[in-house]
């Protein structure tokens, strides 16, 4: 996508990745091509939150590819990693398209503190620069916070913001969608409450304000986001496992990438469905508006494994 060299987005993605990098890069530094390297990029990427299965998998790959290839050094296994890294990740690269009904509604969700308001502000800014028309519904009713927060990611890029104090928010989100169908709104995007998936009753809340959408707009939500926090590591699988078996989820969207040493979260998450991959729709590495990007597998590899 050009429109990542034109912001600087590659060289943001590579700064929000560098603690990552550098912790993968002092595997190659210095060493020889040995089963010893194999122990310690193991370990390393472990570290980094690829998980133990991805893990498993990238070094059986390179491995074999390494026996067929004139590799004889570190510095060829760490390129042979970066490809292989970028495979894996290619079939979770998608390109987001809204176009496929109108209001085209689009459900958030996640756990608390994980960016999902933020996510969904810079989200219609996105969507906006696309040409789209957008409606946001405040569907975290209990916390004024939230809803105080949605509405000054509203102004600041123009929208409406649909929200009512204290009322159910299966009740708001239904009638955004009828708000938006009649202000003919391209997408309408519904926050929702962040919630821990041991929280049953939440949970159920959920699955109800998925419900009451469809039974507005047959055939929506037409996307379940989740949205997860990239510092949170492995925790992320077990979120995506608890909120994918709550409400069906269809695309991730991955925060805080930067800084973090765990930017190998993608990755596992990426191994996580391997019969039917979920969409990585984007990730962030910053505050900005333009700092939530659409996920490109060939960029992500390169930000967490080429050389300087």
């Amino acid at each position: 996508m050009a429109a990542f060299e034109k912001t600087g987005w590659l060289s943001r993605l590579r700064s929000g990745l560098a603690r990552t990098r550098a912790q993968l890069a002092g595997v190659f530094s210095g060493a020889t091509l040995d089963e010893a390297l194999y122990e310690q990029l193991e370990d390393a990427l472990i570290s980094a939150d690829v998980g133990v299965p991805a893990t498993q998998f990238l070094l059986e790959r390179v491995r074999e590819r390494v026996r067929r290839s004139p590799v004889r050094d570190p510095a060829g296994v760490r390129a042979l990693l970066q490809e292989e890294v970028a495979q894996l990740l290619t079939p979770c690269e998608t390109r987001w398209d809204v176009s496929g009904a109108k209001p085209f509604v689009v459900m958030v969700a996640g756990v608390n503190g994980s960016g999902k308001t933020t996510s969904i502000g810079k989200l219609t800014h996105w969507l906006s620069a696309q040409g789209k028309t957008v409606l946001l519904a405040a569907g975290d009713t209990f916390r004024a916070a939230a809803r105080e927060q949605l509405a000054v990611w509203g102004q600041r890029n123009g929208v409406e913001v649909i929200t009512q104090s204290g009322s159910d928010p299966a009740a708001v989100v239904f009638d955004a969608v009828s708000a938006a169908r009649a202000r003919g709104r391209d997408v309408l995007i519904a926050d929702t409450a962040g919630r821990l998936p041991t929280q049953a009753h939440l949970m159920e809340e959920l699955k109800r304000i998925k419900r009451a959408i469809g039974k507005n707009l047959a055939g929506a939500p037409h996307a379940v986001v989740l949205v997860v926090d990239g510092t949170n590591g492995q925790n992320a699988l077990a979120q995506l496992r608890a909120f994918d078996a709550a409400i069906g989820v269809t695309g991730l969207i991955v925060t805080k990438l930067d800084g973090t040493a765990k930017g190998g979260i993608i990755v596992a998450l990426a191994r996580e469905r391997t019969a039917q991959p979920l969409p990585i729709l984007f990730v962030g590495v910053g505050e900005s508006m333009q700092d939530l990007q659409p996920f490109v597998a060939a960029d992500f590899a390169q930000a967490l494994l080429a050389d300087e």
